[in-house]
């Protein structure tokens, strides 16, 4: 619960995100529900549905060309506002 609270409190804001697999995702937290947080990242325009998408998504302008990113919050470490 304490993971979905802080992503409430970073929403609409710039932020990176460490996943429990390492990995860091920046964007911006576009919604959050009890299970998943939504973060706006850059890309080509399509949707990815999991935190451990392998590739590379960072491609566009945010805006146009943006992705959203679905992360859940079982897998989130760390959020930092940036």
């Amino acid at each position: 619960m304490e993971a979905y609270y802080n992503c409430l409190q970073c929403k609409n804001k710039r932020v990176r995100i460490l996943t429990t697999d390492g990995k860091q995702h920046e964007g911006i937290i576009v919604d959050v529900d009890r299970n998943n947080v939504y973060l706006k990242t850059k890309g080509n325009g399509k949707m990815k549905t999991s935190a451990f998408y392998p590739g590379n998504y960072y491609g566009g302008f945010y805006g146009y060309g943006s992705e959203i990113l679905t992360l859940s919050l079982f897998t989130l470490l760390a959020i930092a506002l940036i």
